[in-house]
């Protein structure tokens, strides 16, 4: 088939049709309701599992997604490449523009999405990529509120009496272990890795993403609450381990809320009154926490700034390009900025972040 002639709305109907997904879950993201439709018993299960603390009775959702565990499959379609993000290497994604949507071909596991307007579907063997199918998920609803307005932020947030707070740093300054330390302390989850920041005029709100914790060795051994999803074989082996390796290693654990944590502490909304930058290392000097003004350290924002990538199709040509600084620090300005710098110290970080949710000041 000429390609030009491969749509949207064509591949959608075909695999509907030969794959009919009849089983549905309905998930509550902080107002926004997704509707998933599978085709296929044990991936609800496998989803039902993973959502099940935002999962609603419905009869109709504002997003339709629709899985179908089916042989991979050959759409016809040349793809793009898509280059590794900077400090990585492997292709791992390539995607094809169509004229009403876009495809995203996962080149490790043979998955294929496609999506555009109000159609989602992804096709291939979901049963063995269920992550894959989650991250769709959570993927429809970051750009569901980014077409609303909101602006996307690579942040952990945690809520406590009634305050947000989110934590964002360059790469490895630890803010999902930090989010993890509050949680310790008796914090609601809001998000691990990713947040959309919504502008009310005068305050900011937080929207997290159903997505749980995946942590290294170094996190769950140094909490309590998350060494019990370390095996004993491995704690011996990793506690051997120098430090600075263990804390390198790129292996990765589930660290799912409701089991380490308990019920009802993870939810996705919440004020975002303020935004920690973690511009930390790793030494003896002393830690220092303080406010600062967005306008006024533009340094630390592209901490926070995250490019919307292949997963996010605009619905009008003036988001088509990402934010810059000035207007993410014009965002920022509506809320609380502190940086912590100096020697990293989770402890002391914990202390400051809990006292300005429980006190509104450092």
């Amino acid at each position: 088939m000429n390609q030009s002639a491969i749509t949207k709305s064509a591949i959608v109907k075909k695999y509907r049709s030969e794959f009919p997904a009849t089983e549905s879950l309905f998930i509550d993201f902080g107002g926004c309701v997704i509707e998933t439709r599978v085709n296929n018993s044990e991936l609800l299960a496998d989803l039902n599992n993973y959502f099940k603390e935002f999962l609603i009775d419905a009869e109709k959702g504002d997003i339709l997604i629709t899985a179908h565990e089916c042989p991979k499959a050959d759409l016809g379609l040349e793809y793009t490449v898509k280059q590794p993000d900077p400090g990585k290497t492997k292709i791992k994604e390539e995607f094809h523009n169509l004229p009403d949507g876009r495809v995203v071909y996962k080149r490790l596991t043979g998955m294929i999405f496609v999506f555009g307007g109000d159609e989602n579907i992804a096709i291939g063997p979901c049963i063995e990529n269920p992550n894959q199918v989650i991250n769709f998920i959570n993927n429809r609803f970051i750009e569901y509120k980014l077409n609303k307005g909101s602006f996307l932020g690579h942040a952990a947030g945690v809520l406590e009496n009634g305050r947000g707070i989110a934590m964002a740093g360059f790469s490895g300054m630890g803010k999902s272990t930090l989010a993890l330390h509050l949680m310790s302390r008796g914090t609601t989850f809001v998000s691990n890795d990713r947040i959309m920041a919504e502008d009310n005029g005068d305050s900011l709100t937080m929207y997290g993403v159903a997505k749980q914790p995946r942590i290294n060795p170094g996190t769950a051994l140094n909490n309590p609450d998350l060494s019990c999803i370390v095996a004993p074989e491995d704690k011996e082996k990793f506690l051997s381990m120098p430090k600075e390796e263990l804390w390198e290693l790129e292996h990765k654990y589930d660290a799912l809320i409701d089991e380490c944590y308990g019920t009802d502490k993870f939810i996705l909304k919440a004020p975002l009154s303020g935004l920690v930058i973690l511009n930390w290392q790793r030494d003896n000097s002393e830690t220092i926490v303080k406010i600062v003004a967005p306008k006024e350290r533009k340094d630390l924002v592209p901490a926070f700034m995250k490019g919307t990538g292949l997963f996010y199709l605009p619905d009008s040509p003036e988001k088509e390009n990402d934010p810059g600084v000035d207007a993410y620090a014009d965002l920022l300005s509506k809320t609380t900025l502190i940086e912590i710098s100096g020697g990293v110290d989770f402890d002391k970080a914990a202390d400051a972040c809990l006292k300005f949710m429980k006190e509104g000041k450092l």
